[in-house]
């Protein structure tokens, strides 16, 4: 940005669409996926099949956004290659590609219905009554670069590719000779009793050091007390917040804004409810009076179905979302059981859990949030505009200093070392940043999570330096205090665990032992190491063992090991697991054996030029 950066005003921007799956999930950034030519242009042929450009492009652009979500900042094609995402997006086109063809030489598809049944499934095309939209069906399709008849024949070949994969996995079975020792290893229980011992269990309390004590014991324990080398790394920066100031938005942007949002700040009445759908009226009326009559629970009625409550749950809605079950449902006034009512799925009975008031923000209570909303998005914006200046300056052989003098961004300089959060240096890309920054590097611009930019140069490499005593008297004091106690913890604990081996008197203490029956591998134990569960379950029946933590000094002693009680139903719902685990393993095993030798047997021919050419445009 210009020194003499004018005031700008804020442009009205529009659209939202987003929907279903991975594959449709991707058109609109960067660039259109019809921007390759002719559909015969292919990146790869695998057998008798085919991958389009456009079709790589997509499955692309797919991973390069979910890879910026997380990260939570833009990711060029050189940094997803580093990441081999260009490699993966290949490898798996072409093995659906080889699926493909077996699944073709096999005879395996599915009919125009199964075609449809899956469609229907997809959420982001159904209306609250259940039914497909049309409209918002051909939009999204649109906007990804397909026609139905494309997008139909990929949903077709998924499906008998899932069918491929089912029939090759379905004998993947858990071995006994597996779970068993696994279950036994997992779910084993083990008795224990914990004392733990603090300073208040020390007759005499620590004293301060003394001036030779503290010395020493900071020269002991230097290491604790060192900074780590860091650099010394002059910086220039600018965020959203620095240009706030510059910018104005205008009243009708404002009110534009609010009429673009009315349903957030203007909601009718709600209510949150669940809807459960029976086959005809007789059954939802028979369900309705096992409900009055207490017989059932409407939770017992969704599992009876075969359902979770999520599947029932329509969330927030509205009496016109409701259609006619509107009326019986808003004619309760407090939560209860509505129904049973016509809905277009068939008869339900409807559970209303609350009621949510009508809700009226007027403009004026709204214009501030508007108004920080807007500001912060041209922020961002004018900071993403202005991106092309600030790299053509460094390319031009600026350096830092140099781009903070010619553009609004403010320099400084920072002594960086791990750990240092201060300033610049409380953004967790700045961080990342200067960790790599090496000597001779050329200054680069990269982003901030809140949309700002820097870009950094090597001045100078900070050795390793003890922090001065003086600096860190206080810690050092702590330290010591903490030392001294664990030493006389260590000696009660001493006391304590002879006493328990040779069944004698222990010795008068005012914590008493804590006993933990049933105790597992992966449980854990509020206040107490992490490792004493470990620590457990390496000892043998009657052991005693000193378990040391900050601050703390613990007296372990473990009574009794119980294998598994095979009918307990938290054993049955763990070995359920570990078999489920397992045979997905086996399967997941099985099916890439069987994917990589059919790759072995189909020719693969990659059109590199054609990927190059695809990359390009990103």
């Amino acid at each position: 940005m210009a020194k003499t950066q004018p005031k700008k005003k804020m442009s009205a921007k529009n659209i939202a669409a987003g929907f279903l799956m991975a594959l449709l999930a991707l058109s609109l950034l960067g660039f259109g996926v019809e921007g390759f030519g002719s559909r015969s242009q292919n990146v790869a042929t695998v057998g008798d099949r085919d991958i389009n450009a456009d079709a790589y492009a997509r499955a692309l652009q797919n991973e390069l956004r979910a890879l910026q979500s997380q990260v939570g900042q833009a990711v060029t094609m050189e940094q997803a290659r580093m990441f081999g995402i260009d490699q993966m997006v290949l490898e798996q086109l072409v093995t659906s590609a080889v699926l493909d063809n077996e699944a073709e030489r096999l005879g395996v598809s599915v009919g125009d219905t199964t075609v449809q049944r899956e469609i229907l499934q997809i959420g982001s095309f159904q209306g609250l009554d259940g039914n497909i939209d049309r409209e918002a069906y051909r939009f999204a399709l649109q906007n990804a670069g397909m026609n139905e008849a494309e997008f139909e024949t990929s949903v077709r070949e998924d499906v008998a590719r899932s069918i491929l994969q089912m029939s090759v996995i379905s004998g993947a079975a858990a071995p006994e000779r597996i779970v068993t020792p696994l279950l036994e290893y997992q779910a084993q229980t083990r008795d224990v009793t914990v004392q733990s011992l603090s300073a208040d269990t020390l007759p005499d309390p620590v004293e301060l050091p003394d001036t030779a004590e503290l010395q020493a014991f900071y020269e002991a324990n230097l290491d604790n007390y060192t900074q780590p080398e860091g650099k010394s790394i002059r910086y220039a920066w600018i965020t959203p917040e620095m240009v706030i100031d510059t910018i104005e938005v205008d009243e009708a942007i404002l009110r534009d804004a609010y009429e673009a949002r009315r349903a957030q700040f203007s909601q009718p009445e709600r209510r949150l409810v669940e809807r459960l759908v029976f086959s005809d009226t007789d059954a939802a009326e028979e369900a309705l009076a096992r409900l009055t009559s207490g017989a059932v629970t409407f939770d017992e009625l969704v599992r009876e179905r075969g359902l979770e409550l999520e599947d029932a749950d329509m969330g927030d809605v509205t009496r016109a979302q409701l259609g006619a079950a509107g009326d019986v449902v808003f004619d309760l006034e407090e939560p209860g059981i509505a129904g049973p009512a016509e809905t277009s799925l068939g008869p339900a009975i409807f559970r209303m859990n609350a009621i949510l008031s009508a809700q009226e923000v007027s403009f004026e209570d709204a214009r501030d949030q508007l108004r920080d909303e807007q500001l912060a998005d041209l922020a961002r914006r004018t900071l993403s505009d202005d991106y092309d200046l600030y790299e053509d300056l460094l390319a031009g052989g600026a350096t830092v200093e140099q781009l903070a003098q010619e553009t609004e961004m403010q320099s400084g300089q920072i002594d960086w070392r791990p750990g240092v959060t201060d300033g610049i240096a409380a953004y967790e890309s700045f961080r990342d940043a200067a960790e790599q920054l090496q000597e001779g590097e050329f200054p680069e611009i990269q982003f901030m999570q809140d949309g700002g930019m820097f870009a950094l140069e090597y001045l100078d490499t900070l050795p390793a330096t003890p922090r001065p005593l003086e600096e860190i008297e206080a810690q050092v004091i702590a330290d010591w205090q903490n030392e001294q106690t664990l030493q006389g913890l260590r000696s009660v604990a001493e006391q304590l665990a002879t006493s328990l081996r040779d069944n004698t008197d222990a010795p008068e203490l005012t914590v008493a032992p804590v006993r933990f029956d049933g105790l597992r591998r992966n449980d854990t134990l509020p206040d107490l190491p992490r490792d004493l569960v470990g620590t457990a379950f390496e000892m043998d029946e009657g052991e005693v063992r000193i378990v040391e933590g900050d601050s703390r000094v613990h007296v372990l002693q473990l009574h009794s090991v119980q294998s598994p009680d095979l009918m307990l139903e938290d054993v049955a719902d763990m070995r359920a697991g570990l078999e489920m685990q397992i045979e997905q393993s086996i399967a997941q095993d099985l099916f890439g054996y069987f994917s990589g030798s059919l790759r072995q047997s189909t020719p693969i021919q990659i059109d590199q030029q054609m990927i190059d050419a695809v990359q390009a445009n990103f």
